[in-house]
């Protein structure tokens, strides 16, 4: 089964927990477009906080990673709003973005 948008990931051999930014079309080919999840870090913008019941900390925007989890074992350890989820592909938008 794919991930999907929002979902967040323990990959194995990689530590720690990863949101999935990548739109579902696109996980559905059981790659996932990922950035870490980090408890300590410093705020910025592209450093963003989560909170989303079990799902806490911050999501570093520009350590954007595609992983083939077909290669990989991974488990979907929580899921983040949708609210949040806009403020992430925004700001992950927003490093591409023209001038």
């Amino acid at each position: 089964m794919a991930v999907e948008q929002g979902s967040v990931v323990a990959i194995e051999g990689l530590k720690g927990n990863f949101l999935v930014v990548s739109k579902n079309f696109f996980n559905a080919t059981e790659q996932a477009i990922v950035c870490p999840i980090v408890n300590d870090t410093h705020l910025n913008p592209l450093h963003i906080a989560i909170n989303s019941g079990s799902v806490n900390g911050i999501v570093m925007c520009e350590q954007v990673r595609m992983v083939d989890l077909r290669c990989r074992g991974y488990k979907k350890t929580g899921e983040i709003s949708y609210s949040e989820m806009i403020n992430i592909v925004d700001a992950i938008q927003g490093i591409f973005d023209y001038y």
